[in-house]
Parts: structure tokens; C-alpha cells; sequence
């Protein structure tokens, strides 16, 4: 996550808790009459129209973060933020990672998406900055990687759009993980996104091997 990824998602979490303040008893009878915590979060999102990052924040609010001064913190910092960002949270919301997933490489069904990739970057998939090969044979190098535990490649959805895809390699001892993200689908926050949701993916195929995120040679967002 950039640095203004993280400033835009704090923004979103001071001004969501300013707006409980606000509306509190709306926020109360939100959670009183929720089945369920994620119901509960999902009301509190749509009252306060926030991301589910900013209902997660109130729905998670101690007692001492009710005060005035609190209050008052609170609105000293979003001025903060507001100063010293170029973008809010809205205009980039999928850097929040609420509706974006990730799924195994599919051969056969994302076989054009990687060949944007190729297009868009030109070097070889494996990340060693190689040129890149034919279609077919990336691919299949991939697939024996895969299959030796070498390497796992993820393409990274939001609903039933494939905006990118996430890499990772096991160099030296460690994963060289790398996003791409399609060029019709930057500057919104899925490179953010993808990273986040990518670490416990590569956990559980690697577990316990440290991760190197490595620039790409297109920007992922």
C-alpha cells in the first residue's frame, strides 16, 4: 500500500468516526437491530454512506473515542489529511479491497489476460526480467513451476472483471512477488488491493517464507 493509499484509508476512517459522532443514535439503533456483525458493519456503511473499512472502524469504536476531545482529535486530524492528500478514498475506492478477490491462474480462460500483460510489460512472467517468450510456452513454464511449488500465480477480480494479475516466485529463499494490473483498470487502487489480499495467499502456499514485493515494469495502480 503507497503512502497515500494509507493517508486516503485514514481519512476514511476519521471522517466515518466524526459522522458517528454525528449520527449515534442512528449508529446504535443500526447495530441494536443487526442479525450479525457483518450485518451490523454493512448498515453502518450504508447510514453513513463510508466504505466497509469505515464501518469497520465505528463498529469497532471503545468507549473512549466517545468524548469530546476525542471528538475533537479526530477532526484535527481529517484536516490534516485533507490537506495533504491529492485524492480521496472515493476516487480510488477499490484500494479499500472490498469487493476485489483472487483466484488460481487458470490456463485456458486467462490466457489473454496474461497476454495483455506480456503486451503491456514485455518481459518473460517469471520475473527475471528476461524478455518475454511465446504465449503458449510462458504459460507452461508457469504451470511446471506451479506444479513444483515453485511459483503461484493469481488473477485478481472484482466481480466478474479479471483487472490483474499477482505473481509470486520463490527465489533464494524468498517470493518475489510482483502485481500487474490491466491498463484499462489503473489509478483506481486494485495494485493496493491486490498486494493486500495477496500476502495471505502466498502464506498459505509458502508458509513461513518471507515476501519481497518487487516493483513491476508497469506501474500495478
Amino acid at each position: 500500500m503507497t503512502d497515500h493509499d494509507r493517508a486516503a484509508a485514514r481519512r476514511e476512517i476519521t471522517a466515518a468516526l466524526l459522522a458517528a459522532f454525528d449520527r449515534r443514535h442512528d449508529v446504535l439503533d443500526a447495530i441494536v437491530e443487526a442479525d450479525d456483525r457483518d450485518q451490523a458493519v454493512a448498515a453502518i456503511a450504508g447510514l453513513l454512506e463510508t466504505s466497509r473499512l469505515g464501518g469497520e472502524a465505528v463498529m469497532g469504536m471503545a468507549f473512549d473515542q466517545l468524548t469530546k476531545d476525542a471528538r475533537r482529535n479526530n477532526a484535527a486530524e481529517l484536516e490534516d489529511l485533507d490537506a495533504r492528500l491529492t485524492f480521496t478514498l472515493a476516487e480510488r475506492p477499490a484500494s479499500a479491497g472490498d469487493g476485489l478477490t483472487l483466484r488460481a491462474f487458470s490456463d485456458e480462460s486467462d490466457r489473454e489476460l496474461f497476454a495483455a500483460r506480456l503486451a503491456d510489460v514485455g518481459s518473460a512472467g517469471d520475473g527475471s526480467g528476461g524478455a518475454a517468450g511465446d504465449l503458449d510456452a510462458e504459460i507452461a513454464s508457469a504451470r511446471d513451476r506451479s506444479d513444483s511449488e515453485q511459483a503461484a500465480w493469481f488473477v485478481a477480480r472484482e466481480g466478474e472483471d479479471s483487472v490483474g494479475l499477482v505473481f509470486g516466485e520463490l527465489k533464494n529463499g524468498e517470493i518475489d512477488l510482483r502485481v500487474w494490473i490491466h491498463p484499462d483498470h489503473r489509478k483506481k487502487g486494485y495494485g493496493t488491493a491486490a498486494l493486500r489480499k495477496s500476502r495471505s495467499e502466498m502464506a498459505a502456499v509458502f508458509p513461513g517464507v518471507p515476501i519481497v514485493v518487487r516493483t513491476p515494469g508497469a506501474l500495478p495502480s
